[in-house]
């Protein structure tokens, strides 16, 4: 047995909550790269933004983009945490711990495709694999309702 499989599955949601604040700093590391690569201004780190290749300013847009959908998945996920679906209940076949486990895994996997898609400028990935992201939220914060 693995140590993840011994994590008991209650946990998944507050690990998530830490691998998505780590998700958040991925798309930038390609925009530190180019700005080194671009010869980096110290007195004026924003300003050379336009100097960027296309794929660092998406990667830069990636980045602010995720620092938004953190927010919303933190609160959830600590929802879906503290309001204990994993208790009792069973939801269409699954405990509710499966479902948020669930939700918060694709979540990250989405998040992570995400940002990969946005630097590829694959808009039509990016875009799917945002809304499935915002499904698994509404997800975590469905399965929390129910278990109230």
């Amino acid at each position: 047995m693995t140590w993840l499989q011994s994590l008991p599955l209650t946990s998944v949601p507050l690990y998530g909550i830490a691998i998505a604040a780590f998700l958040i700093y991925v798309p930038f590391g390609v925009v530190a790269v180019a700005r080194l690569q671009a010869g980096y201004e110290y007195s004026a780190p924003r300003a050379m933004f336009d100097k960027l290749p296309a794929s660092a300013q998406r990667a830069s847009w990636a980045h602010q983009n995720a620092f938004e959908s953190f927010s919303i998945f933190a609160i959830a996920a600590l929802m879906a945490y503290v309001t204990g679906p994993h208790l009792s209940q069973s939801y269409w076949g699954l405990t509710g711990a499966e479902w948020v486990a669930g939700a918060t895994v694709i979540y990250l996997l989405a998040r992570l495709a995400y940002a990969i898609f946005y630097i590829a400028d694959l808009a039509f990935g990016r875009s799917l694999v945002w809304a499935v992201g915002q499904l698994c939220i509404a997800g975590l914060f469905v399965i929390s309702l129910l278990s109230l």
